[in-house]
């Protein structure tokens, strides 16, 4: 599998976990694998609702805490999923939104350097 393949293949695992776990896709995901880390950029997830809740402080502070509450505990289904790609160990797995841009970035730090081991094949 070339590094494409490997990056085209975890976007398509994130957005299976965002849809049947959250509860809705991105409209653009985009995956960049470093050495190893994988860093996960998804555009276009919020729904009307979630845009509205974070016109305000209150709402931005409750969004978050929902959305980072659900993925926490769904970390184990979306580490799995990417484990059955990559096919090494996952040490971490970090998540952040911006309510300003609807911009969500995951990054996923591994215990060997992917991008040495996808050059090996």
């Amino acid at each position: 599998m070339t590094k494409g393949q490997m990056e085209a293949k975890i976007s398509e695992a994130i957005s299976k976990f965002e849809i049947e776990y959250m509860g809705r896709g991105p409209k653009n995901i985009r995956t960049y694998i470093i050495s190893d880390m994988i860093i996960v950029r998804l555009t276009g997830f919020l729904s009307p609702s979630e845009q509205k809740l974070t016109d305000n402080p209150q709402g931005i502070e409750l969004f978050k805490k929902v959305r980072t509450s659900l993925f926490e505990g769904g970390r184990g289904y979306l580490e799995t999923l990417i484990i059955d790609v990559i096919g090494v160990a996952i040490v971490s797995t970090h998540s952040d939104i911006s309510t300003k841009t609807g911009e969500k970035i995951i990054v996923i730090t591994t215990d060997r350097n992917l991008e040495e081991l996808i050059t090996k094949k």
